[in-house]
């Protein structure tokens, strides 16, 4: 688990360097993305992952690492916007961005902690590709409790669901490294 924590860590801490260069950028006009909008994004960064994988080819040269990023630092934006009240500014100070995504990034961090006590850390055994599944099952769960206007009857919400993609996507990133530095 130490060895794990430390590899979260480092993959985390890059995501959110790149999360605050692209702040740097376009300040928070990610704001303006509905919930379902952030979903669809999510949805279309695990899509490419999955057609790559299946057709063993990819003829845009941007890595598949990125999407995993993406979809890490896309899944802590839709819980800041889901927290955030109607009335919230679209633009908004650095400072108060920078605390909600630690704060997101964290919770989620804890949730890894709690369930990978528990599971045993069973996804080190996985595919990359049944990670890749089990994120577009996430998110597809995601679309059809929005297309519910947020009710379960017996499921975990929309939070749980973008926390277990955030985790799951850091754990891909991890086997991606291990994989790239076992082929030197």
């Amino acid at each position: 688990m130490k060895k794990t924590l430390g590899q979260y860590d480092e993959i985390s801490k890059h995501c959110r360097a790149l999360f605050l260069k692209k702040h740097e950028d376009y300040g928070s006009s990610w704001r303006i993305l509905r919930p379902t909008s952030l979903t669809d994004q999510m949805f279309i960064k695990a899509q490419r992952i999955r057609s790559i994988e299946e057709k063993k080819e990819q003829k845009v040269g941007e890595a598949v690492e990125g999407e995993y990023w993406a979809l890490v630092n896309y899944g802590i934006i839709a819980q800041i916007q889901l927290s955030l009240p109607d009335d919230t500014p679209l633009e908004m100070e650095k400072k108060a961005v920078v605390e909600l995504y630690d704060h997101y990034a964290n919770e989620t961090r804890e949730l890894m902690i709690r369930k990978n006590h528990d599971y045993g850390e069973a996804w080190r055994d996985m595919r990359i590709s049944s990670i890749t599944d089990l994120i577009l099952a996430k998110i597809l769960r995601i679309k059809q409790i929005e297309d519910n206007e947020g009710k379960t009857v017996v499921s975990e919400g929309l939070d749980a669901n973008y926390m277990d993609i955030i985790i799951y996507a850091i754990f891909a990133l991890i086997k991606l490294a291990e994989t790239k530095i076992q082929e030197k």
